[in-house]
């Protein structure tokens, strides 16, 4: 079979491998559409880890299952099936309190060695794998590819969940990528209304199939101003930061109304991650600024509902599907940021 491995930075090589069997406990998939997600993006950037010599990456994947181990009870062989990264340990403080994405332990598939990602024809499933990690039998009708969707749009639903997002809110995106506009097609599927702030011209025409209230070029505008504007001087009732810029940060702080709430979406660069906020700002206005990373493992399932139902518009947030062939060019594409999802596509004719 086929399998891409990143074996350098901004590389990938696609190699023959031996088809894998199906692990002890666990079963192997038919990858039929995989997901290129920001992660995967900066890791391609980086390269494998020191010491690796190539990692299939890959953790947005949807395929059908091909075998199974005599042990593995949950799934069959022709179960349609969507997979996200997150394995966790089961042990620790986190997992004890079902707190998974926090787990002290937690491993990844198609980042941490040893759990080989979906760029690849088919890819093993571990017991481990499907007792501790997200595995969901794909909705009813659901296509593939919208379902390789449902792994990033996990973590948008448990930030709006985080966030309490309702009717009547004003909801501040920072970042229009393609989780920034998961972001403003939940929010608004809530009953709120939606301010995006994006730089990238191209990206601002992207947004706006997905119905903002307004779109601010944070190039050509005072962006606190706009939101004081199109609140009436009050501040937005929650801001979240789906990017990796520090500054938008401090800006989200100044444009969030008093007792409104901060969403830190968006991880920052781990070469520099600190950043500065107006600590009386927080204070005397009693805002909450919260951390918002990955999602309990329930939310995969309420994601491919949602995509099956179609509130969650797949159609609109993927732009483009490449075959395993052409990875190099997908994660050209996708790092340009000029589309929003880009997928490797698997499908059998």
């Amino acid at each position: 079979m086929k399998a891409a491995f990143l074996t350098a930075p901004e590389t990938l090589e696609l190699r023959d491998i031996p088809a894998p069997t199906a692990p002890e406990g666990g079963l192997v998939l038919q990858v039929r559409a995989c997901g290129i997600c920001g992660s995967d993006l900066r890791r391609w950037r980086e390269g494998p880890p020191p010491g690796v010599g190539g990692v299939v990456p890959g953790h947005e994947a949807a395929g059908v299952v091909i075998a199974t181990d005599e042990q593995c009870r949950r799934f069959k062989v022709g179960d349609y099936l969507a997979i996200a990264p997150d394995i966790h340990c089961g042990t620790c403080y986190y997992c004890r309190r079902e707190k998974y994405n926090l787990c002290d332990n937690l491993r990844f598939v198609g980042i941490t060695p040893g759990f080989p990602g979906g760029f690849a024809e088919q890819m093993a499933i571990t017991a481990e794998v499907i007792e501790n990690g997200i595995i969901h039998p794909m909705s009813e009708g659901l296509s593939f590819a919208h379902a390789a969707l449902s792994e990033p749009s996990c973590s948008v639903l448990a930030t709006q969940e985080k966030a309490g997002t309702q009717a009547g809110d004003v909801v501040v995106i920072i970042g229009a990528g393609p989780t920034g506009c998961l972001h403003v097609a939940v929010a608004r599927s809530r009953g709120a209304k939606v301010i995006v702030v994006q730089r990238s011209k191209t990206r601002q025409e992207l947004v706006r199939r997905f119905d903002p209230d307004l779109v601010i070029d944070a190039t050509a505008e005072d962006v606190i101003a706009r939101v004081r504007e199109f609140t009436h001087g009050l501040g937005a009732d929650i801001v979240i930061c789906a990017n990796p810029v520090a500054e938008t940060q401090r800006q989200a702080v100044d444009m969030v109304r008093k007792a409104g709430k901060v969403l830190l979406f968006g991880g920052l660069p781990k070469a520099d991650p600190m950043t500065t906020l107006d600590g009386n700002k927080i204070h005397y206005g009693e805002v909450e600024v919260i951390g918002a990373f990955s999602y309990h493992p329930r939310v995969h399932e309420e994601a491919l509902h949602l995509l099956a139902k179609g509130t969650l518009p797949a159609e609109k947030v993927i732009t483009h599907q490449l075959p395993l062939d052409q990875i190099n060019e997908a994660y050209q594409t996708a790092a340009t940021g000029k589309a929003l999802k880009v997928l490797i596509s698997l499908e059998k004719e």
